[in-house]
Order: C-alpha cells, then sequence, then structure tokens
C-alpha cells in the first residue's frame, strides 16, 4: 500500500529531487549569443573545476593548495588593489593578507563562465563572495576574470584581475 505524503511535503520532496538531478546540469551548461543553453566542453567543465578546487582549498584554510591552481612561473599577475607580479609575489601577498583561517572566511564563486579561446588558453568570468566576520573585515563581494593556459599539469591561471 502506498504511504500517503501530505502535499506540501510531495511537493518539497519533488523539488528536492529535481535539483539534485537538474544541478550538474545546469553547472554543465553555459549560454550561448542566442540565450539558448548548450552543454559546455570538457574543456570548459576542466577550468571549472579550477575554481571549484581553489574554493575547496580556501575554505579548509589551505593558501598553498588554493595557490596550486595559478601557474607557478614568474609571468603569473595578479591584479586587485596592486599589480603583483609571479607566483612567489602573489602567494606572499595572500599569505600576508590573509594571515589565519579567520581572516580568510568562507569563499564562494558563482556564475562561472568559461570560454576556450584556443586549445590551450581560455578565459573565467564569475563572481566572488566572501564571508567572514566584521572583525576580521567583514563581507566582501566582487567579479573576476582569470585567463588560463593548459599545461601538462592541467589549467593554470596565468592572470588573475579581482575586483
Amino acid at each position: 500500500m502506498p504511504r500517503y505524503i501530505p502535499f506540501q511535503r510531495r511537493r518539497i520532496a519533488g523539488f528536492a529531487l529535481a535539483s539534485v538531478f537538474l544541478l550538474p546540469c545546469t553547472v554543465a551548461q553555459a549560454q550561448n549569443e542566442n540565450n539558448q543553453l548548450r552543454t559546455a566542453s570538457r574543456e570548459e567543465l576542466d577550468i571549472v573545476k579550477v575554481l571549484i578546487a581553489q574554493e575547496k582549498a580556501w575554505n579548509s584554510g589551505d593558501i598553498d593548495a588554493y595557490m596550486k591552481e595559478y601557474k607557478n612561473s614568474p609571468e603569473t599577475i595578479f591584479i586587485g588593489r596592486q599589480i603583483s607580479r609571479g607566483y612567489t609575489q602573489i602567494l606572499e601577498d595572500y599569505k600576508h593578507n590573509y594571515p589565519d583561517r579567520g581572516s580568510m572566511g568562507t569563499l564562494g564563486f558563482s556564475g562561472l563562465e568559461a570560454h576556450t579561446i584556443s586549445d590551450t588558453v581560455a578565459v573565467c568570468i564569475g563572481r566572488y563572495h566572501l564571508d567572514r566576520p566584521k572583525k576580521e573585515g567583514g563581507a566582501a563581494d566582487g567579479l573576476f576574470s582569470l585567463v588560463l593556459q593548459k599545461t601538462g599539469d592541467g589549467w593554470k591561471i596565468v592572470l588573475d584581475h579581482t575586483t
């Protein structure tokens, strides 16, 4: 005999179930110039994985792991309040600006769009939200654009412009 579930609970359960099935489709799709949904390419998904790895590392308090998604090169550039040149300088700046777990807060990315320009160059744009207590600097929101280069170790950020 089927179990009776009140209408409101069925609707919530149906929404939750649909979310589980539709969420991967949402992540795997991007909009083209006609505002039609399309399936993201393997390369675009690999680029988004770079950001997912960074988000996870940051939220674990691991700046070194976060930085592994940048190309370890003196040519890597970060543009924020100032311009930082080179992997080593960018790493030092992150460690100086976020000296402990509390100052790092919780990072979330949204609105990610990955666009391949060639087999070895791509651009990714999106939004970030940093949630942290007021005494640690408060919440921060902004936009970013990244230029990534495909290397033997996968896609790596070579230019980060964060506002």
